[in-house]
């Protein structure tokens, strides 16, 4: 997240329902109204802070008048001193949208969010014009075992206990977003932003009594009685929600269409294209996608064993260290003609146009720490990059992450995709096997970077080869091409047969 502040948000207003205050804000001044079911925590005023997600609900309020809230007991609401039932939430909803001024809207609902606007639109089919469900669920595998197959109850299980420990560590942004976000990469100015947003959106108590009642919803009944246009979005590889329960709802929807994304996070604002199938959906059309992907070789490298050799020198000492390393990073990779997207902690994210300037920056690095007492590790992925302003995101720079993860000291590795791309380099790998890649679908073949090069062969000139005609038809091809096109039409026009 950045910095506090860095964003202007908009001003926030309040809805009343049965003596509670319910904070909302009204974005752009669209065709349609759009109310955004919001899911498990937010926060008004700190989400306008933190630019990926800010752009993403600029992006929506481009295309429409966009209408969002803090449940009541989340961020700028007024607490609760208990969970209110899911007919509350509907109705809260209604107090925003009469509020708003709203008569009638498509409803967005995301993750937690989703069953609301489930009931919203079957209860209220003149009010709800379209329905757009992400990252959501009719029931969950805990609440329903039997609807599930019994890997994904498994896998559900485990997520549940890794929620667990992101509640008893509630504002553990790190923890956190490797749920939530897996492909995002966090500076410490970031996780701290973050920590920053959890422990203003909710209590520790609120926290874990909203993941236990999300647990137990189930609105399997009402999906009938929805007929509401719908379409249902999930990105394959989310871990929170399985994507079996979007093709469940999909399938007991009368008017629903599914669509897969291609990500694995579960948080909607940095899934890429969602707000592209919003707007096709809700308006017909979609008047702008930007350009936000890039294909990019991703660096990661960092120092091995920094704690221990932090301790070894003492603050100071280290953070002298640590000042030269980045400096050095910072001077090789411009050498190198690739930029450092961020420093992260101990380590750095660079990008280069190309796999085979990224590796040779990752030697060159690796060699020059060691006149600073330290040894350096690095991995290498090349692929799509979601830009995010000057920084990166996406699966390509969590792939990158993983690899760079798994490289022994003073080691280079790098994904397949990179040495695919660097046949007929000088380069020399070392297989490394299989390897699944925690939160990345599939398993991946993983090479070590070696010392020695290919000798290659010296190639020359046609030049030194051509005939005394040869290089008169070049010369006649320079300088008189409309005859050597006439010559070259009639020639064949002699081979053809009769």
């Amino acid at each position: 997240m950045g910095k506090l502040g860095l964003v202007q948000p908009p001003r926030t207003q309040y809805a009343e329902r049965d003596g509670i205050s319910i904070a909302y804000q009204v974005v752009g001044d669209g065709p349609v109204d759009l109310l955004m079911s919001p899911g498990f925590v937010s926060h008004l005023d700190l989400q306008w802070t933190e630019p990926a997600m800010a752009r993403f609900l600029e992006r929506l309020a481009s295309f429409a008048r966009l209408i969002i809230y803090d449940k009541p007991g989340t961020g700028l609401s007024d607490p609760i001193p208990q969970l209110p039932t899911l007919e509350e939430r509907v109705a809260d909803s209604e107090a925003v949208l009469d509020a708003a001024g709203s008569e009638q809207a498509a409803l967005l609902g995301i993750s937690e969010g989703g069953p609301t606007a489930v009931l919203l639109a079957a209860m209220r089919p003149e009010r709800i014009v379209s329905l757009v469900l992400y990252g959501t669920f009719a029931c969950t595998p805990y609440a329903a075992p039997d609807e599930y197959p019994p890997e994904v109850v498994e896998r559900s299980e485990a997520i549940r206990r890794e929620m667990g420990e992101i509640l008893d560590h509630w504002g553990d942004a790190a923890m956190a977003m490797q749920l939530f976000a897996p492909s995002l990469t966090l500076t410490d100015s970031q996780k701290r932003g973050w920590g920053t947003f959890l422990r203003a959106a909710a209590s520790p108590r609120m926290a874990r009594a909203l993941v236990e009642t999300v647990l137990r919803l189930d609105v399997r009944d009402v999906l009938p009685s929805v007929g509401t246009p719908t379409l249902v979005l999930h990105a394959e590889g989310d871990r929170v929600i399985p994507a079996e329960a979007a093709r469940r709802m999909a399938e007991d929807i009368p008017c629903a269409r599914l669509h897969m994304l291609a990500g694995i996070d579960h948080n909607a604002w940095v899934v890429d294209g969602l707000a592209d199938e919003v707007e096709g959906f809700v308006t017909g059309t979609v008047h702008r996608s930007e350009p936000n992907r890039v294909l990019a070789s991703v660096l990661f490298t960092d120092i091995v064993g920094s704690t221990t050799r932090a301790a070894e020198l003492g603050d100071r000492a280290w953070r002298e260290v640590l000042e030269r390393h980045d400096a050095l990073v910072d001077r090789t990779v411009l050498e190198h003609g690739g930029r450092v997207v961020k420093h992260i902690g101990d380590g750095a994210l660079s990008a280069f146009d190309g796999p085979a300037m990224a590796m040779r920056c990752a030697e060159a690095l690796r060699d020059g720490v060691a006149e600073l007492g330290i040894e350096l590790r690095g991995g290498v992925h090349t692929g799509e990059c979601e830009a995010i302003g000057e920084d990166l995101g996406g699966l390509a720079v969590h792939i990158g992450a993983r690899v760079s993860a798994l490289a022994e000291p003073s080691e280079i590795v790098v994904s397949s995709t990179v040495k695919e791309l660097v046949v007929g380099s000088d380069m020399q790998f070392s297989d490394r096997g299989e390897h699944e890649l925690k939160g990345v679908p599939g398993s991946w073949h993983i090479y070590a970077l070696g010392e020695e090069r290919t000798s290659q062969l010296e190639l020359d000139a046609a030049a030194g080869y051509m005939r005394r005609s040869d290089r008169v038809a070049v010369t006649l091809a320079r300088r008189m091409p409309r005859a050597m096109r006439f010559a070259g039409k009639l020639a064949a026009g002699r081979a053809s047969p009769a």
